[in-house]
């Protein structure tokens, strides 16, 4: 390697490393504000804590690494255009493509790793933080309960005055309002003490009251007497209460349906799960078809009036002889063939209930197919992202590094705006795509490349400029104006030339 890429490479790596931990930081602190009230006041010792960032810091990888790249190319090469590095460089005959090549075999390898990591890291980083947000718990049920707050947990509000023992299970001073159904009468449950267990290869938690009483709501026929508010009170000794926790760990799972399976697999498993998605697909689609065909009671071998008469005789109309030429074909009026209104109101509402039942469950089909469609979506976009996160590394540098050249400024201000504002737009249209293909709007592919499509050009445009020293705009028309602009403002003297 020849001095001038080993530079290059340093002074690149250097920014690029500095850069990557700040905002890798920087998300992870979003990510335990987002996750704050999983990690808050439910006594999680360091270690836990440590594992539940550890398997989520994977996922953000994709965000941090591409806008790392943007961002430190164009440090680093406004920093050489700023300092004139590569104004000496082109008087020695180093073109801007030559001086960028050390930094591209760079890059392209980086973008290999990328795409290793997104295919066998992050789903199995996926698959351990789901899965651990979902142990917590089974593990330690107290983990559910804060003290001194109602907490929702299954079809309870539960509410303790204090958790002691090495896992918080042991009860003081509990509280549980059962929410009740419209059909039934609330129940309140009042205990001095009380010990949580739980399994983690179930669902079920178990808790087991002392000394304490409850309160269920009475309903009586008698308004004078619903007034008074009449109720029951049994005390006991001991009981023992099993709650369903299945909804509970839902809703402390992902919010995307999709995302349950698709972010925890890699290519060869997506291939497999797609193949029998679609097969499965397909066979509903044939089902959901046969069984509409079957409930309207189609005939395709024979006529239409051949049908009426048959819902003639089915629902007790009297018969009315008809000619042969009739039977065999399909009359302008079809309730010509009943001579009873009575009888004629039967039909109609019989062919109403009829096509109403149709309805729904054409309805009910469609809506079954769509989120099996949206399911499939999910998983093609997923397995089309694994080769979007390596080549937007390469598509970041092509822009960041040109981009830098001609700017020509380096350190934290311009070069932060440009690349804040470039990764806006590319994530916003990453997202955008992720949700119209998931809807079906366009195809999957489209969808999971669509930012790459429109942000290419602007990488082909800016190397092609910066390569042939053709600015893209005066940059001096525009940063002179809101010079004097703020030297009015703060009224600074222009420095002396």
């Amino acid at each position: 390697m020849k001095i001038l890429d080993r530079y290059i490479l340093t002074s690149f790596l250097k920014t690029f490393g500095s850069v990557f931990i700040i905002l890798f930081f920087i998300f992870i602190l979003q990510g335990i504000w987002l996750f704050i009230a999983e990690l808050a006041g439910k006594d999680l010792d360091a270690w836990l804590v440590t594992k539940f960032l550890l398997f989520y810091s994977p996922t953000i990888v994709p965000l941090v690494l591409p806008l790392s790249i943007l961002l430190a190319s164009i440090m680093t090469f406004g920093n050489f255009a700023e300092n004139y590095e590569f104004a000496a460089m082109k008087s020695s005959g180093i073109s801007l493509g030559r001086a960028m090549r050390a930094l591209m075999i760079f890059i392209f390898g980086l973008s290999i790793v990328a795409f290793l990591f997104a295919n066998n890291v992050i789903p199995r980083a996926q698959y351990k933080f789901i899965n651990l947000r979902k142990s917590i718990v089974q593990r330690k049920p107290a983990m559910a309960i804060a003290e001194g707050q109602f907490n929702a947990i299954g079809d309870f509000n539960i509410k303790v005055d204090k958790k002691s023992g090495e896992n918080g299970e042991k009860l003081k001073g509990v509280t549980i309002h059962q929410r009740k159904p419209a059909s039934s009468n609330a129940k309140i449950i009042r205990s001095k003490n009380g010990v949580l267990h739980s399994s983690e290869d179930s669902n079920l938690l178990q808790l087991e009251l002392f000394d304490g009483y409850y309160y269920e709501e009475v309903t009586s026929k008698d308004p004078a007497e619903r007034q008074r508010l009449p109720f029951a009170k049994s005390s006991f000794s001991r009981q023992v209460m099993n709650i369903d926790l299945t909804k509970f760990n839902e809703s402390n799972g992902d919010k995307e349906q999709v995302s349950h399976t698709n972010n925890m697999l890699n290519i060869s498993e997506l291939n497999y799960t797609l193949d029998s998605l679609q097969a499965n697909y397909q066979k509903e689609k044939a089902s959901i078809t046969e069984n509409v065909t079957n409930r309207a009671n189609i005939v395709l071998a024979k006529p239409a009036s051949r049908t009426i008469l048959r819902e003639r005789d089915s629902i007790g109309i009297e018969k009315k002889p008809l000619p042969k030429a009739v039977k065999d074909s399909v009359p302008a009026n079809l309730l010509s063939l009943i001579d009873k209104a009575e009888d004629k109101k039967k039909v109609l509402d019989l062919a109403s209930n009829s096509l109403s039942s149709s309805n729904f469950i054409i309805m009910a089909g469609q809506n079954e197919l769509k989120e099996k469609i949206k399911n499939i979506n999910g998983h093609w976009h997923a397995l089309y992202e694994k080769f979007v996160i390596g080549f937007a590394c390469i598509l970041m540098f092509f822009i960041g590094a040109p981009l830098g050249a001609i700017i020509r400024k380096g350190g934290l201000g311009l070069p932060i705006v440009f690349a804040v504002l470039i990764f806006i737009i590319f994530h916003f249209i990453n997202t955008f795509g992720k949700k119209l293909a998931q809807e079906d709007g366009i195809p999957p592919f489209a969808g999971a490349w669509m930012s790459s499509f429109v942000l290419a050009p602007l990488a082909v445009l800016l190397t092609y400029r910066a390569t042939n020293d053709i600015g893209l705009i005066n940059m001096d028309n525009l940063l002179l104006p809101l010079q004097k602009l703020v030297q009015k403002i703060f009224k600074l003297k222009p420095k002396e030339q």
